[in-house]
């Protein structure tokens, strides 16, 4: 009988939240591609240093690398994995696709899907396991007449590569993410693994659906995880201290855990303060506009009225008041975008972590913001998160890929 330490690579790894998720679920990785620096040390830092996780082979350096120059360098040890690797997971970044942002046909970061497809007819693993934003199932305008859906195109390329591939839309707010978060999945399924199908395929979204409670209730949380239960602990009222890593910063400190939830999220954290759990600098007028808004807003967890919009002149284009009592709509990269559901202030990293179920030990690296053009080449800690999976969604997966595989 075959050893039972299953083998998956991470493409497209930002800051590890699906290797994080998948390492929980018993997975052994061996490596991870990440081409920007900031996210990069992340992962290295969590997943590397902290905890040894990954099997990582002496001819591939241990740093940021762009899919495409692994496999213009690399190519003949790639094939050599060919058919040895259980799982490659993680898809091609969404912001080409995403509808947070503006979508753009033409945008260079849509050819990734190329460089993941080539990546995959090297390395041919068992099974495949891919996330995109829900955008991603959509077509764009320009092709609407060829009703090309970028989803479409994807799994017609994995089929001819030898795969049976199922894409659905799923959200983790379902999966005891304080988060309502739709994303496009698709897995995929060698065609000569034994009892490869269409059907095993789809059964990993029946499987996830049917395991999420004793999932959940091994870990003593909830499938309806909201807001409160997750950051609750975290008010800025508890207390400041100086921030561990920004001059002239304020960071907050724990008070005691308020929910099961709070409780998973703080093992193996002895701290008083929270990792990245600095707060921002408000000028005296938007911490008053932001309480007016509090106090006043009856629309939660959506954008604001017209009626408040013009009575305190705001012009930016989104401005969300956050309801306790819910799951967080999707958080972006751009934290500016939600207020505290009780305190006259933007999320801080830590509660954005929180609400991508990111546990308290894992600690986020590079800037904490950034801005003007350089948002598109650096990856700050809101952004970091912002583009995860979250891990406790990916151990769930993992769970039910390890099955698969075993059948």
């Amino acid at each position: 009988m075959r050893n039972t330490i299953y083998t998956y690579i991470d493409l497209f790894a930002g800051c590890g939240g699906l290797s994080l998720g998948l390492h929980n679920a018993g997975w052994k990785g061996l490596f991870a591609i990440e081409k920007n620096s900031d996210a990069f040390k992340t992962l290295k830092h969590n997943l590397i240093i902290k905890n040894h996780h990954f099997d990582w082979p002496n001819w591939l350096p241990q740093k940021e690398l762009e899919i495409n120059a692994v496999i213009d360098n690399y190519k003949s040890e790639l094939k050599e994995l060919s058919g040895k690797v259980d799982l490659v997971a993680g898809g091609p970044p969404c912001q080409g696709f995403s509808m947070a942002g503006r979508r753009n046909e033409n945008d260079q970061r849509n050819n990734l899907v190329e460089s993941y497809i080539q990546f995959i007819k090297l390395v041919k693993p068992k099974l495949l396991f891919f996330e995109n934003v829900k955008g991603f199932t959509m077509e764009f305008k320009k092709n609407r007449e060829k009703g090309k859906e970028y989803s479409a195109y994807v799994e017609k390329a994995l089929e001819e590569e030898g795969y049976f591939v199922k894409g659905e839309l799923v959200n983790f707010g379902e999966f005891g993410i304080p988060q309502k978060r739709t994303r496009f999945i698709l897995v995929g399924v060698r065609k000569d693994i034994r009892n490869a199908s269409v059907e095993l395929a789809s059964d990993f979204f029946h499987k996830i659906q049917e395991n999420k409670y004793s999932f959940l209730s091994e870990k003593n949380i909830s499938v309806n995880t909201n807001l409160n239960d997750a950051i609750s602990d975290l008010l800025k009222k508890n207390g400041l201290e100086e921030s561990p890593d920004t001059k002239n910063y304020k960071a907050g400190v724990y008070s005691n855990p308020k929910s099961s939830y709070q409780e998973l999220m703080r093992i193996g954290v002895d701290n008083k303060v929270a990792d990245s759990h600095r707060f921002p600098k408000h000028r005296s007028d938007i911490i008053a506009k932001f309480q007016n808004i509090i106090n006043e807003s009856d629309r939660k967890n959506k954008d604001i009225s017209k009626e408040l919009r013009e009575r305190y002149s705001i012009k930016k284009h989104t401005i969300i008041p956050l309801d306790k009592k819910q799951k967080s709509p999707t958080i972006t990269t751009l934290p500016d975008d939600y207020i505290h559901y009780s305190e006259p202030r933007i999320l801080t990293v830590r509660e954005y972590a929180r609400i991508q179920s990111f546990p308290d030990w894992y600690e986020f690296k590079g800037k904490y913001t950034t801005g003007g053009k350089l948002r598109t080449k650096e990856v700050p800690r809101y952004s970091q998160i912002g583009n995860a999976i979250p891990p406790l969604f990916g151990e769930q997966s993992g769970l039910v890929l390890k099955e698969m595989i075993k059948k």
